[in-house]
């Protein structure tokens, strides 16, 4: 207890704090060697807690009534002219049940709160550990929220603290093991308390767990990258992540966590750029143009017992980064090394958001790079798709060495597409630069496309149409005409 705290009772006429049915209150009994003869004590008693209830308003209803019964109680001693104290165990205003009564009464009445140390801070402290440092943020939780949820979050979070635990427990213990986190978690009851207890969760018996304890996943500064590399030991292992178009917005929760858990980061440097740099992790950065070489790294550190991040854009399974790794890892050198691909936010579907809905039906993707493979297979593709009034995403369009592709690219086209075909020009969609503009076929322009551009054109079915500030979008409808004639 703070020594304001200890003052505001001392100079209460009232003292009130919630409790359960039986009576107990874990508040009371943290402040019962500052109460007095003579102070009012007023037991505020939950109708309920966590069983059922025939309150025709249901749970929630017969809480609601027990709140307004409680403060129009302790506004009857405020109105008396009595000041009044309400315990409340950690902070008042954290996850606590006086912040019911605050809303009920703090407009009428003059109010302090007087802060306290929360359950996180006390379990951090005997923990030993620190909590969060440098610019990791520190993620809190209640276990009540869904398994889905908890398990985004815990992946997605740097240090994090899970509350309310209890028959919550079993489920919060599921969620720490699906997001990959089980085997750096603590767990506290009753910190600062009699009966107090620390351990890992994983060790932890769930029938054993009462309402106050907290799971905690402390500072992951100085731990991460702490692997050994191990000639001939058990492998690592190696993760392939895409950051979408352009960074963290796009960044899924499974590939935060994946990117945060990493000892070691490889990937193009542009890419690995866009990825906040962590105490202890290594940043392997290298060319564009050395996929193999650096799918061969990545799986040569795993092998020695790192956990390795190959970092792409986009999705790494579109064009990108998975490929060349798991063409790389079937070698017999990699056979031990477990692999895993993480989905991304690809640059057709980002590019196809900003301009509306063009890849509503059936679509194909097709790269203009004539860097892998023939540029003859590439327009014998683009004319099967065209005849098969595909949508089409153009990724790798042109770049400062390909200049001459999207004027082939558009002369195919025009064999079975009408001059007016919608186009959507997406570039550096998600960064600085974006800019998205739709144009009709017949006007695509070569010289405005570059390596950063990604390309969406139309079928026969694909509209356009204005939003009330003039806002144009491209969709193409879901249902295709029953005769099958797209004009």
């Amino acid at each position: 207890m703070t020594v304001r705290a200890i003052e505001a009772i001392a100079e209460a006429d009232v003292v009130a704090y919630h409790s359960a049915r039986h009576g107990r209150s874990i508040a009371r009994s943290i402040a019962a060697g500052h109460l007095r003869p003579d102070h009012i004590e007023e037991a505020l008693v939950y109708p309920v807690t966590t069983e059922s209830t025939d309150h025709p308003g249901g749970y929630r209803g017969a809480l609601e009534e027990f709140y307004a019964e409680a403060a129009a109680r302790l506004a009857t001693h405020l109105d008396a002219g009595r000041t009044v104290a309400v315990l409340a165990e950690g902070d008042p205003l954290f996850y606590g049940s006086y912040m019911h009564m605050h809303k009920r009464l703090a407009h009428r009445y003059p109010t302090e709160v007087i802060p306290g140390v929360t359950s996180v801070s006390a379990a951090a402290a005997r923990l030993g550990t620190p909590l969060s440092e440098a610019e990791e943020a520190l993620t809190v939780l209640p276990g009540t929220l869904p398994e889905e949820e908890l398990t985004a979050r815990l992946a997605s979070s740097d240090a994090v603290a899970v509350m309310k635990l209890g028959r919550t427990f079993p489920k919060v213990r599921r969620a720490l093991e699906r997001s990959g986190r089980l085997a750096e978690a603590r767990y506290v009851e009753r910190a600062t308390m009699s009966g107090e207890r620390t351990g890992r969760v994983a060790d932890i018996d769930p029938d054993s767990v009462p309402y106050f304890s907290v799971a905690v996943l402390p500072s992951k500064v100085g731990k991460v990258g702490a692997a050994p590399e191990k000639e001939g030991g058990s492998p690592g292992e190696v993760v392939v992540v895409g950051t979408g178009p352009a960074g963290p917005l796009w960044l899924t929760p499974e590939t935060r966590g994946a990117l945060a858990a990493a000892d070691d980061l490889v990937g193009y440097t542009t890419y690995l750029d866009r990825v906040p740099a962590r105490d202890g992790q290594r940043r392997h950065g290298s060319d564009n143009r050395v996929e193999a070489e650096r799918a061969e790294f990545a799986l040569e550190l795993a092998r020695r017992g790192r956990r390795v991040a190959v970092v792409s854009g986009g999705d790494p399974g579109v064009f990108a980064m998975a490929t060349a790794v798991l063409e790389s890892a079937d070698q017999e050198t990699y056979a031990d090394v477990p692999v895993r691909v993480l989905p991304g936010v690809t640059s057709a579907n980002a590019a196809a958001a900003r301009a509306g809905a063009p890849l509503g039906h059936d679509y194909a993707t097709l790269s203009l790079s004539d860097r892998l493979k023939p540029w003859e297979v590439i327009a014998e593709r683009l004319r099967a798709a065209a005849a098969a009034d595909l949508v089409l995403a153009l990724y790798n369009p042109g770049s400062r060495s390909r200049t001459w592709q999207v004027g082939k690219a558009r002369e195919v086209l025009l064999e079975h597409r009408a001059p007016d075909t919608p186009v959507v020009l997406a570039r550096d969609v998600g960064g600085d630069g974006e800019r998205v503009r739709i144009v009709p076929l017949a006007e695509l322009d070569p010289a405005q496309v570059d390596m950063r551009t990604l390309l969406i054109v139309g079928s026969s079915q694909t509209r356009t149409s204005r939003g009330p500030d003039g806002t144009a979008y491209v969709w193409t409808p879901r249902r295709y005409p029953e005769d099958g004639d797209g004009a």
